[in-house]
């Protein structure tokens, strides 16, 4: 699960409030051990999922830098790259 997250940061365009609810559930899956809670852990799951949630987007906000926005389809390119590199074709 880890491996599925991604950076948010410094992309053009911004993340989106759909690839930031994404990023927190994988978080709070991981850390939970839960996929799927059951339904007397639902609540208190979707409500880590929303802070963690909002918690990320006020950081993505506050954050400060002088590199250039990265390009989403530049980085996913590198990223099969890689993939290639480690795994094979």
């Amino acid at each position: 699960m880890c491996r599925n997250v991604r950076v948010l940061y410094n992309f053009e365009p911004p993340a989106t409030d759909e690839e930031i609810r994404a990023a927190a559930l994988q978080f709070v899956r991981k850390i939970s051990g839960f996929a799927k809670p059951s339904a007397t852990n639902e609540k208190a799951f979707n409500r880590a999922v929303d802070e963690v949630a909002r918690a990320s987007s006020t950081l993505l906000g506050s954050l400060v830098t002088t590199a250039p926005p990265r390009n989403r389809d530049a980085e996913a390119s590198k990223a099969r790259t890689r993939a290639v590199r480690r795994f094979g074709s």
